[in-house]
Order: structure tokens, then C-alpha cells, then sequence
């Protein structure tokens, strides 16, 4: 089972209640367009991990699905995912996150900064001539 087919299932279990994805909404208090992203399996749509396993909670608990039960699906799906057996495919590697790349380019910033700012202080002392020794006589 891949994510697509996880999302088909949660969908068709909505539709069995009579339920829309408004109604869902509403209920579970996600975003529609999220709704959506879940039940068409699209997890490049969706949020961090921790937010996705507290949307399938919540979805489970207003269909009166077995919580547990349905997040041992999704974790399954995404065990599946991680050893590249769904649809035969491997995943996209993760991306750095926001917050890592923002780190990574104040970092860069930084050393650019200082080294820029040691060459500029360098060029500025201008050549260093030692002063010629003088030997004194008696």
C-alpha cells in the first residue's frame, strides 16, 4: 500500500459516512486543502511528519475508525516509502529545512563577512619593513 491508495482508503471511508471534506473540516479542524493533499496521497503537499500523524488521528477519530489501527496503516505506508517498495519507486531525499538553511546562509554570511573584513584590515597595514638593524659601537 502507498501513500495514494492510504489516501484513497481515508477518502472512501469518508464517503461511506456520508461526509464531505467540508464536513471533515470542520470536524477535525484541517485545512480543506490539506484534507484534500491526504486523500489524494500527495505528502509533498503535506506539513511535517508530527502534523500528518495528528491529522490522521483526528480523521480516524471523527469516522470512528480504530486510531491505532489506521495510524499503523500510515506508518506502514510510510515504512514502504522509506525502503523505496511503493510503486516501485524511491522517494525524493528529504530537504534541508527552512530553519537549516537559514542557519547555513547566516553562516556563510558570517565567514564571508570576517574574511572580507581581515583582507580589507590587512590591505590597509600596508607592507611591513622591518626597521634596519643598527650595531652600536663603544
Amino acid at each position: 500500500m502507498g501513500f495514494e491508495e492510504f489516501g484513497r482508503y481515508l477518502g472512501q471511508q469518508r464517503e461511506l459516512r456520508g461526509l464531505t471534506r467540508e464536513d471533515m473540516s470542520r470536524s477535525t479542524k484541517i485545512p480543506p486543502s490539506l484534507l484534500e493533499a491526504l486523500e489524494l496521497g500527495q505528502v509533498e503537499r503535506l506539513p511535517e511528519r508530527v502534523f500528518v500523524v495528528n491529522f490522521v488521528r483526528s480523521y480516524a477519530n471523527v469516522l470512528g475508525l480504530e486510531e491505532e489501527e489506521t495510524l499503523l496503516r500510515f506508518q506502514e505506508v510510510e515504512r514502504n516509502a522509506e525502503e523505496g517498495l511503493t510503486h516501485g519507486r524511491t522517494l525524493k531525499p528529504p530537504k534541508l529545512s527552512r530553519q537549516g538553511t537559514v542557519w547555513a546562509i547566516v553562516l556563510m554570511v558570517l565567514l564571508l563577512g570576517g574574511l572580507t573584513g581581515w583582507l580589507v584590515w590587512n590591505a590597509r597595514q600596508g607592507p611591513q619593513v622591518a626597521a634596519p638593524v643598527r650595531s652600536v659601537s663603544p
